[in-house]
């Protein structure tokens, strides 16, 4: 029989699930930030535009079903962060907004700002919007400044009498003061500049284009590395935020993510595998002068490697969203999500997502079916 506890972690895994396709789309958005570093001509410069171009969109709706799978499925969550740490998630979807202005106004005739002055905005989309979402999703293990009363309505301030409120003026930027979460932030920010390069090495038919991705790819790679490790190690031996399963009080556990990997043997083996696969993916680029598949190895591995590290933020009685400056108001999947009957209507629905994830699947493969060079964009009706 189906319950309401299965439901809810059923509803996490869901989001934990597009929380790493995000992540692996983020190529676009790494790609963007390398404009003017990894091509040097104006051709250089279309050739690589337009590849990113014919994906940007994939990240977009991505990141669109993540936030409203997030709101359906937990919506404390949501009124919550968005309500209370609101600049971050300004600053994130402004970043985006420019995105997709940019790619289609870019080209346009009688385009009186020029081609630069969009293209500063797909590099502030690809800096700000990979870096800000690593912090974002950081203070999921390092916890963030909020007070909820579920029981009461309160008031706080000017804000009138409401559930939750945010107990730092700065409004979510305070994350920024973290060092934790820039380790993360940058992580996933060069891990999205090095999936780029590894995309651009796979699609692009460019001889110049791809010595430089594969140099871009060690460049990245690194950096990548370093600072996820150093999150990583962080996380594993600090104390987390673990949960009474009897009483749901929230207190702080002595190595409680590192012992969320122990007691799910199967998320670790899995998380293990994915971050061994975005090696091997950097790897065989790096060394290999004929292989050009590591964007796949890298993509697949970032998914499940983000995934089930998202599953031991929420999974094994743990807070997900934790408040260090009110222990008790912190969120679980248990008493933040949605009720029974919307949980359910939503699992029937979300039955249909294998179907839609193979179409997407198969659009990517009918519209790539060769590499991209220069005289294609001339054929093409819709270059940026």
């Amino acid at each position: 029989m189906i319950t309401y506890e299965f439901l809810q972690n059923y509803w996490w895994f869901i989001i934990s699930l597009l929380g790493g396709l995000l992540v692996f789309l983020l190529f676009v958005q790494g790609g963007q930030s390398m404009i003017n570093s990894i091509s040097k001509t104006e051709d250089e410069k279309k050739l690589v535009i337009n590849a990113l171009g014919r994906k940007w969109e994939y990240t977009f709706t991505t990141l669109v079903t993540f936030g409203g799978a997030f709101f359906a499925s937990f919506p404390l969550f949501y009124a919550t962060s968005f309500g209370g740490a609101y600049w971050v998630w300004m600053l994130l979807l402004f970043s985006f907004v420019v995105q997709a202005v940019s790619y289609e106004f870019q080209s346009k005739p009688g385009n009186v700002f020029g081609p630069k002055t969009y293209r500063s905005f797909l590099f502030f989309n690809g800096i700000i919007g990979t870096f800000v979402l690593g912090v974002a999703v950081a203070t999921f293990f390092t916890g963030s400044e909020f007070t909820i009363n579920k029981v009461n309505l309160v008031s706080f301030g000017t804000a009138g009498n409401v559930m939750s409120g945010w107990d730092n003026p700065l409004h979510g930027l305070e994350a920024l003061g973290n060092l934790r979460n820039w380790c993360l932030g940058l992580a996933v920010l060069f891990l999205a500049r090095t999936m780029a390069s590894l995309f651009f090495v796979n699609r692009l038919d460019h001889d110049v284009l791809h010595k430089r991705s594969r140099k871009y790819t060690l460049y990245n790679g690194v950096p990548f590395v370093v600072f996820f490790l150093a999150f990583l190690i962080w996380t594993l031996v600090s104390d987390g935020y673990a949960v009474n399963p009897d009483t749901q009080e929230v207190y702080m556990e002595p190595y409680k993510y590192l012992n969320n990997f122990i007691q799910m043997p199967v998320v670790l083996v899995l998380f293990l595998l994915g971050v061994v696969s975005v090696l091997w993916g950097i790897f065989g680029t790096v060394v290999n002068k004929s292989f050009n598949k590591g964007i796949w190895f890298a993509g697949a591995g970032t998914v499940v490697a983000v995934t089930m590290l998202l599953l031991v933020a929420g999974y094994n009685h743990t807070a997900y969203y934790p408040s260090y400056t009110n222990l008790q108001s912190s969120l679980t999947v248990q008493n933040s999500s949605s009720s029974e009957f919307t949980l359910t209507a939503m699992s029937i629905v979300s039955l249909l997502v294998p179907f839609v994830f193979a179409y997407i699947v198969y659009a990517w493969r009918a519209l790539e079916g060769k590499k991209l060079k220069l005289e294609d964009l001339n054929k093409d009706g819709h270059a940026y």
